[in-house]
């Protein structure tokens, strides 16, 4: 399956990666969502993308996760077709991930690929907790992107317990994977501005080239959250 739209001549969609079944990005209009159904190994590439591959073997708590001996390689897959093709991946704040695939933190220079990062509140676009996130972005600058919403008030519940938040209660395991609606629209519009660094990988490759291998990696990990 191709990213163009069809019926509509050079009109391209945005493809979702590594989505839940129940994803709020399904509701959404223009873009062409991959959840452990369809594969998201198996994606033909062509299009930007928003990347929501398993966290759980790259973030704080790794050491008492148990992720397949094969899930990390599904976020480096994902690192790959940002930088092929241009949008955003998404994973928790201080995911090991930026250091294994040299990623830049959030502040520093771009990479070779033009990458550059950032780091968001998810409570800003109507999370309970304030979920603090990073986002890896390749095709749009950073005076490009879509406007940064500020919510007042403070966060209700917190993703687990901490010193930070020691009393705060805890959300729901679907609330720590789901993006909430207004983020997972914020983030299509964003890779949606990618567009033109897809249009050059194109022109550059003279084809629209599948996005990565079926491999062997296993394709119903859980989403880090969409």
């Amino acid at each position: 399956m191709s990213c163009y739209a069809p019926g509509a001549e050079n009109a391209m969609t945005v493809a979702i990666l590594f989505a839940r079944a129940d994803s709020h990005y399904k509701a959404l209009a223009g873009v062409d969502v991959w959840d452990a159904e369809r594969d998201a190994r198996k994606w033909p590439g062509g299009c930007p993308l928003v990347a929501h591959p398993p966290c759980r073997a790259w973030g704080r708590l790794r050491q008492f996760a148990k992720p397949r001996a094969d899930e990390k390689e599904l976020a480096i897959q994902a690192v790959a077709n940002v930088r092929r093709f241009g949008g955003v991946l998404e994973h928790p704040a201080e995911s090991s991930l930026w250091i294994d695939q040299r990623l830049p933190r959030p502040g520093e220079f771009p990479d070779e690929f033009g990458g550059w990062s950032m780091e968001i509140q998810q409570y800003h676009w109507g999370h309970r907790a304030e979920k603090a996130t990073w986002l890896y972005i390749v095709g749009c600058a950073p005076t490009d992107i879509p406007p940064v919403p500020r919510r007042d008030g403070r966060a209700t519940h917190c993703i687990r317990p901490t010193r930070k938040h020691p009393r705060l209660p805890s959300v729901t395991k679907a609330e720590r994977e789901h993006t909430p609606p207004a983020l997972a629209a914020w983030l299509v519009e964003l890779a949606a501005k990618c567009k033109g660094h897809n249009v050059q990988v194109q022109r550059d490759s003279g084809s629209i080239i599948a996005g990565g291998s079926a491999g062997t990696q296993g394709s119903a990990s859980p989403s880090c959250g969409d």
